[in-house]
């Protein structure tokens, strides 16, 4: 079983790239994050026609998060359960794995835009929020994928420039601890299960040849638990579509799970 994530950075002007990346990796799920569209104008046929049932949570310019599965869904929930929240952030969804049902927890991270901030202090919320629904989601799913755009580099390999750019968002302490809080509940990151290439990273800005000079984040994360860490098999980052014509800024991360 293939579970990938994915920030298309919009599906409207991304669509194509989804659909040829899926031809070329039938991975069995795939979710998406930064939809930037409303839940009626999310492209269900033409998913269907590749093979896939989805479950999306839009918004109407900024956010949104989404679901495709090569088999049905179950147990579909929007958003933090117990979190107030305005924006379209997360979306979780049951599966059948190779040993059982697997809960999918796919989240578009809150930015945070710079320590101080107002939209900082709304992060930092957020992830308490986030925390306390990911504790309750394990004990009720065993087998559980937490995965999406975290918006964190979790340690200093994961940044291109990590004494540049120490404690700037995406860097900084506070974001790095929340990240230790969610590994305690019982989580490991997967692709640090494996030993990858140096400067690996799964986003690259627009500006400045980010790309072109490998001056990136690692910020895409599959987190998986205890229960599934043993199925485990690999967890990689696909570089390819970042190198299409107006690519996402992000990459494809996809985990292996075997029985």
């Amino acid at each position: 079983m293939k579970i990938s994530t994915w920030n298309v950075n919009s599906l409207t002007a991304r669509l194509a790239h989804v659909l040829d990346w899926l031809a070329a990796n039938p991975v069995d799920v795939l979710c998406l994050q930064e939809l930037k569209m409303t839940d009626d104008k999310f492209p269900l046929e033409a998913l269907k026609a590749a093979g896939y049932e989805a479950a999306a949570f839009g918004q109407k310019t900024y956010n949104g998060v989404a679901i495709l599965s090569r088999t049905p869904m179950r147990e579909v929930v929007k958003n933090i359960v117990g979190f107030e929240d305005e924006h379209s952030r997360v979306i979780a969804a049951t599966v059948d794995g190779p040993a059982g049902p697997v809960r999918v927890m796919n989240g578009y991270f809150v930015n945070g835009q710079e320590p101080g901030s107002e939209k900082f202090a709304y992060k930092m919320r957020w992830l308490d929020g986030l925390q306390a629904y990911v504790r309750a989601e394990m004990a009720a799913h065993p087998q559980l994928v937490l995965l999406g755009d975290f918006n964190i580099a979790p340690e200093d390999q994961d940044s291109f420039d990590p004494e540049g750019l120490r404690d700037t968002i995406h860097h900084t302490k506070e974001e790095r601890e929340h990240f230790r809080q969610l590994l305690a509940l019982g989580l490991t990151d997967s692709f640090r299960m494996f030993e990858q290439a140096p400067k690996s990273y799964s986003w690259w800005d627009y500006r400045m040849l980010g790309y072109q000079k490998n001056r990136g984040l690692r910020i895409d994360h599959i987190l998986v638990s205890e229960a599934l860490k043993p199925q485990v098999k690999g967890c990689s980052i696909d570089r390819v579509p970042r190198k299409w014509e107006k690519p996402s800024d992000h990459a494809p991360v996809t985990v292996e799970l075997n029985s």
